[in-house]
């Protein structure tokens, strides 16, 4: 069964060139100003097309600038495809960056009730939650104070913690794996395990390959956009890291 569909997708952004006689010179001359904002196009994705199975686990590597982070907020509907069809067939959790998500006004108890709410759930359901995903971030001290007095560390595990007791049926994570300090990492780590017994669909961004090779199933490999790749763990990272040293190889002939 398929849980999210991606067929033919492009993903562009717009880009403006820069006010390149200074902002006091550009006012005094607006309309010429505006007429040299020449409205550009970053195509972000170019005609992308996987699918993904109910229960798998997909890496998505690449370097920066790939189309990674933009492919899981397609999954998630953060943001909408410009070309083609993006077909996703449950609930899902997503991880996308730190903070992502998050009204900072907001106390994280409340921040909490949000999101269960936004991903469906009934503020029933999520305050008979609310005790594990305290428990599971640590922090029972700090829970009722807003989230602008959270540090960086504080905010992954309650990220976390949410998006993993909210019962996902799809859990999209960008990189979260590698925030917090080292105790929550190895509690991160135990809950995904859980969710791969429990067969969780869950798609994962990261740059560390050791966990791209112990997690998944599968691994798609973008650049500039493109699938350049698609398969196996181990056959998809030996030519992506052959593909970086021959990059950083021709980087350094150049410097030279």
């Amino acid at each position: 069964m398929t849980a999210i569909c991606f067929d033919h997708v492009s993903k562009w952004y717009p880009r403006y060139q820069s006010l390149s006689h200074g902002i006091k010179s550009s006012l005094l001359h607006l309309p010429e100003t505006l007429r040299s904002l020449k409205r550009e196009r970053i195509r972000v994705l170019e005609d992308v097309s996987f699918r993904i199975d109910k229960g798998e686990t997909v890496g998505l590597i690449g370097p920066n600038g790939a189309g990674k982070s933009t492919t899981l907020a397609l999954m998630a509907g953060v943001v909408e495809a410009e070309a083609g069809q993006v077909v996703v067939g449950s609930r899902v959790s997503p991880l996308l960056e730190l903070g992502a998500g998050f009204h900072f006004d907001l106390t994280g108890s409340e921040n909490i009730i949000l999101h269960g709410v936004l991903l469906g759930l009934t503020r029933r359901e999520v305050f008979s939650k609310m005790k594990a995903i305290i428990t599971f971030s640590e922090l029972e001290a700090s829970i009722d104070q807003p989230l602008r007095t959270y540090s960086s560390g504080m905010i992954a595990r309650l990220g976390f913690a949410i998006a993993c007791h909210l019962d996902p049926e799809i859990l999209l994570i960008d990189e979260i794996l590698s925030v917090g300090d080292f105790s929550f990492q190895l509690k991160c780590n135990a809950k995904i395990d859980e969710f791969k017994r429990q067969q969780v669909t869950m798609v994962l961004v990261s740059h560390s390959m050791a966990h791209v090779q112990r997690l998944c199933d599968r691994v798609i490999w973008l650049e500039k956009g493109r699938i350049m790749g698609e398969g196996a763990p181990s056959v998809i990272l030996a030519e992506y890291e052959k593909s970086a040293q021959l990059r950083h190889g021709e980087d350094r002939s150049s410097a030279a």
